[in-house]
């Protein structure tokens, strides 16, 4: 496998303006935490007339930094790539002080996403309840604005509501694609086969550049979503060899799988390894004994 094309040592100027072109800057949250990397980045595009892209989580601070930032322009939208706690509650106090319009996902949409027959998935961890955008936009719609356009670009994986949003040269890309990790999935808001056909996706676009909602920017896009398509499938071959060698619990598949991992960072492992399992049933590579559970023991299939 090759060496994972991630960048480290990343410093932003938390809750300061920092700029990425003549048409982009980011201000990041002080969220920082093992699954927000270094903080949010919340992503203004255009000058005079601007929009926000994940505004961040209900932070006072953040608030404070997103407002100065912004004093002297016109705001014409906020852009949600997703329901996540670190990206969309202040979307709701950024459209109550300037009036205008939230957009995110069709919630029809994302309603097809995540849902399993199989009982009890758990997961849900981090969304936000409140979260509905004033704006559903839907695979390839395109917003236009004074001085600039986004179009929406539907990539469920992370999460069944995830959007990205791209003004042509700029792939603003949520949680999909990021520069210093890769992509945690938690079923049943989470999809693996979803996440998969959405790299593929990105991967027929143009766009290089991707600005990620946590860590640096990603000079090399494609690149990264092609390793990122890479690793996963380097998971799902080393949870097959697991089972070949006899049936196997998913907390006893993380524990080989994530051997060099911190055991801390093990149950949020472990949501992943259950997306694989649930795309690896779902293309009937493997079957669990007895009636499915999350403390089901499976087996390969041949």
């Amino acid at each position: 496998m090759a060496k994972a094309p991630f960048m480290g040592n990343h410093r932003p100027l938390i809750g300061e303006v920092e700029r990425i072109s003549d048409r982009v800057e980011v201000v990041t949250a002080p969220n920082a935490s093992p699954m927000t990397y270094t903080g949010t980045r919340s992503y203004i595009l255009g000058r005079e007339h601007a929009v926000v892209i994940d505004p961040g989580p209900e932070n006072a601070p953040h608030l404070k930094a997103l407002l100065h930032a912004l004093e002297g322009r016109v705001v014409e939208g906020i852009f949600v790539t997703h329901a996540h706690l670190d990206h969309s509650p202040l979307a709701a106090d950024l459209r109550e002080i300037f009036q205008v319009p939230v957009y995110g996902c069709a919630l029809e949409l994302a309603h097809r996403r995540g849902v399993s027959d199989l009982g009890d998935l758990e997961g849900g961890e981090g969304i936000d309840p409140y979260f509905k955008p004033d704006v559903e936009l839907s695979d390839g719609d395109v917003t236009r604005g004074t001085g600039w356009s986004l179009e929406a670009i539907f990539t469920p994986g992370h999460l069944n509501d995830h959007m990205s949003f791209s003004d042509g040269t700029h792939l603003f890309c949520g949680d999909h694609v990021m520069g210093w990790a890769s992509t945690m999935i938690s079923p049943p808001q989470g999809n693996l086969t979803d996440f998969m056909n959405s790299l593929n996706r990105l991967l027929e676009r143009s766009e290089e550049l991707y600005l990620p909602g946590h860590g640096p920017v990603v000079e090399n896009g494609k690149e990264v979503a092609a390793y990122l398509l890479a690793h996963r499938k380097e998971r799902e071959a080393g949870i097959l060899a697991i089972l070949k060698g006899g049936p196997a619990s998913i907390d006893e598949i993380t524990a080989t799988l994530y051997a060099d991992v911190d055991k801390a960072l093990h149950r949020a492992a472990a949501r992943n390894v259950l997306a694989h399992i649930l795309d690896l049933l779902e293309r009937s590579k493997v079957a669990h004994e007895g009636d499915f559970s999350l403390s089901s023991r499976f087996f390969v299939t041949s």
